[in-house]
């Protein structure tokens, strides 16, 4: 199993994640999407999985305008301004190989192990 965090430091639903895969004894690589990011493939990779770009934009945001400007943003460029704005992308993505979820899922996680 190689478990991947990305999420960020003030994120609360990121250290609940952290915190379930710790108190389990499971092995996790947290990335800081603020020094990071995601990459492409990953990044599209999540959303084939999740249910598409738009299940990956958190519309509560604290960037309001660049959420506004990727929710107006034509269909071909989304991704591009997505991955330069990655703050406006929900919290924590957990990957497990081709598995992932978006936001806290310990029913979802449960399966893994």
């Amino acid at each position: 199993m190689n478990i991947q965090i990305f999420g960020t430091k003030k994120c609360n639903d990121t250290k609940k994640a952290e915190r379930y895969f710790k108190e389990r004894g499971m092995k996790f690589q947290f990335i800081d999407m603020k020094e990071k990011g995601m990459s492409k493939g990953e990044f599209t990779s999540v959303a084939q999985v999740n249910g598409g770009l738009e299940n990956m934009l958190n519309v509560d945001c604290k960037d309001q305008d660049a959420y506004a400007l990727i929710k107006y943003t034509a269909e071909e460029d989304k991704l591009e301004k997505i991955l330069e704005n990655q703050q406006v992308i929900k919290t924590p993505i957990v990957r497990n190989g081709k598995q992932s979820t978006i936001g806290y899922q310990p029913d979802v996680w449960k399966g893994w192990s």
